[in-house]
């Protein structure tokens, strides 16, 4: 395995503000706390420890531990969560959607980018504890989103008509999903992925996918939370409250948009009256303001006054937006740095009024890692037709193109017959007009047949050669779809399992663990040999 970085900003993969934030973030200090930078976190830990209550802290611990009882071996993680009890431990966090089986690559990049990250710091200040974890999204409603994962090129879809937060989602159908993954390994029975399939089960999704995810990073340490818990809701009511009574984050992302936009930035979300949903088994409807107090379809009509007693007596009951759902986040984490995909990230550049308003510490925000896998077969492919990895990063005809211009051979090199044609063609209208001046007409006719016949021999010489290079091309083309599905990136489609042919998960994870960096800014591509 070797590994290559190559510049983001060469690449023409990532927009300008995804530049920005991975090299120059400087250029967003009005919307940050601090640059994502190793000298910057002893700052944070600073600001954040004044700032995190040891009541929360309390609470934070008490929640893990009842989740984890579930769980037999704990690994690493154990070691975490009671570091988790003193004062001098913090987090790094990233977190995604309870995708299917993990979803794209990039799930695992990002909790192997923050496992590397909070490794690093503890070596860089032995003072410090720093644990990594993974928040789940279980409260998202977007079931089309993580109902598919892509395997060997095939689509896995868990057909399912339930409605609401995905996490409480039951498993009904859930085994039919996973017979078809284990179908794929029928020849390896003895294989990671059939005890991974035993452990991808529980009450709901969320349950499911904690054990799933525990399973794969347990040696790791890697923290696994679900903020759709009462009690640590409970710790998030004052400033719910304040959004239901002031709709204080509407008016500190539309400020911040403003200012963002005039600086040139990209918004990716907008703030509503209410960042706040009500969610149920089978719910997960927007609370919005009305002159009576407030409504949420298909619930009803509250009274300010009992929308709040509903918020104190059952906190579980209401779940953050995008706009929210970060400042949820660091309210019941001792929380460091949030690292996430470009995308993500650049929506947190718009959210620092609203920590603000409510005097919770601004997280350092990075971009994480992002990963190309050149596998053996494919890496073979790309050495038979002497392809530059550089090459790789051109849209498929523009490679077609330029391997048939380096390829062809000289014979295909049309410049001197063009000369020729054209010197023939003078000495053909200097004959005909000496013999009849008044033959110009009929001397250019003749031209233009043997510049036609010219042309006619060149398109079928480059018919032949493209004929020649007709393997090539093929070669060319699979290599494309395999590193780029759908002219996309891979890490955003292709998923862990189609690394494993033979089933063992783990071992691809070790071989990512080793090859991402979380101080690395350049795009990394790994290729087996």
């Amino acid at each position: 395995m070797q590994v290559f970085n190559f510049n983001r900003g060469d690449l023409n993969l990532f927009n300008k503000q995804h530049i920005n934030l991975v090299y120059k973030q400087d250029v967003y200090t009005p919307y940050i706390n601090h640059e994502f930078s190793i000298r910057n976190f002893e700052r944070q830990q600073l600001e954040k420890r004044k700032n995190y209550s040891a009541v929360t802290r309390s609470v934070l611990v008490k929640s893990l531990e009842k989740s984890y009882s579930i769980i037999e071996d704990k690994g690493l993680t154990s070691k975490n969560i009671e570091l988790l009890k003193r004062d001098n431990t913090l987090t790094v966090t990233t977190g995604h959607q309870l995708s299917l089986f993990t979803g794209p690559l990039f799930f695992v990049i990002k909790i192997i980018h923050v496992i590397k990250l909070a490794e690093r710091l503890n070596q860089e200040d032995q003072e410090m504890n720093v644990v990594p974890v993974f928040w789940m999204a279980t409260e998202d409603h977007d079931f089309e989103e993580i109902q598919s994962v892509n395997l060997f090129g095939k689509q896995v879809t868990w057909e399912s008509d339930q409605k609401g937060p995905v996490g409480r989602f039951d498993l009904e159908g859930f085994d039919a999903v996973k017979k078809e993954i284990i179908d794929f390994f029928g020849n390896h029975a003895e294989a990671q992925i059939h005890r991974l399939m035993n452990v991808y089960d529980g009450a709901n999704l969320a349950e499911a996918t904690f054990k799933l995810v525990h399973e794969l990073f347990k040696g790791y340490g890697l923290v696994i939370i679900d903020g759709d818990k009462t009690e640590l809701k409970s710790l998030f009511v004052p400033t719910m409250k304040k959004e239901l009574e002031e709709q204080f984050a509407f008016e500190a992302v539309s400020k911040t948009n403003k200012a963002l936009e005039k600086d040139g930035g990209k918004i990716q979300v907008f703030a509503r009256e209410i960042n706040l949903f009500y969610i149920e088994k089978g719910i997960r409807q927007r609370i919005e303001k009305i002159d009576k107090g407030y409504k949420v379809d298909g619930v009803g009509e509250f009274s300010k006054e009992e929308m709040l007693a509903k918020l104190n007596e059952h906190p579980e009951a209401f779940s953050p937006n995008v706009i929210l759902r970060p400042l949820y986040q660091e309210t019941i984490l001792p929380n460091l740095a949030y690292v996430g995909g470009g995308g993500e990230i650049s929506y947190w550049l718009q959210l620092k009024r609203v920590f603000d308003a409510v005097d919770v510490v601004y997280p350092l925000i990075g971009v994480r890692n992002s990963v190309m896998w050149i596998e053996e077969n494919i890496s073979k492919k790309i050495a038979k037709i002497d392809l530059q990895l550089e090459d790789l990063f051109k849209k498929t005809d523009l490679i077609k193109r330029e391997f048939i211009e380096q390829n062809e051979s000289e014979d295909l090199n049309f410049e001197s017959m063009e000369a020729m044609s054209i010197e023939l063609g003078k000495q053909i209208e200097d004959a005909i007009l000496l013999v009849e001046p008044n033959m110009s007409g009929y001397a250019k006719a003749e031209i233009a047949k043997l510049e036609k016949q010219l042309t006619g021999v060149k398109s079928k010489l480059i018919k032949l050669s493209k004929s020649k290079h007709e393997r090539s091309m093929k070669i060319i083309e699979q290599v494309r779809e395999k590193l780029f599905p759908n002219d996309g990136l891979q890490e955003r489609t292709t998923n862990i399992i189609s690394f494993s042919p033979e089933g063992n998960i783990s071992e691809r994870i070790d071989t990512l663990y080793r090859a991402i960096d979380p101080e690395e800014k350049d795009f990394i591509v790994l290729r087996e040999f």
